[in-house]
């Protein structure tokens, strides 16, 4: 059995409770999802206001998925990460971010507090 290394926060980027709870669903590293932010494959504007969302696609050919975060950024280089999923499938460029229901109630709250 795998077990889940939880985010710190460091001097560039804090990580919400929300954010470490999908990680440890979907069973995202915290390599994993500073590497879609460095090294996206794509980017889009995040369903909440202020928001962005990168993506980098994951899985193979025959089961395609996308990993995909959602941050904020603030003050200079200051970074917070706000949620991580998996997506099965493949998504088209500026087609609606794919998010999970459960996921938008959730950042919803976080975002209002």
């Amino acid at each position: 059995m795998i077990r889940f290394k939880e985010p710190k926060d460091s001097g560039n980027i804090s990580w919400t409770r929300h954010c470490k709870e999908k990680m440890k669903f979907y069973a995202l590293s915290e390599a994993a999802v500073k590497n879609i932010l460095w090294n996206p494959n794509r980017e889009e504007t995040g369903i909440a206001e202020g928001t962005l969302a990168k993506m980098r696609t994951a899985g193979s050919k025959k089961r395609p998925q996308e990993i995909w975060i959602m941050y904020k950024s603030f003050r200079k280089g200051m970074v917070k990460m706000i949620s991580a999923w998996r997506y099965p499938g493949t998504t088209k460029p500026k087609d609606p971010i794919p998010i999970p229901v459960d996921i938008l109630e959730q950042l919803e709250k976080i975002l209002k507090e």
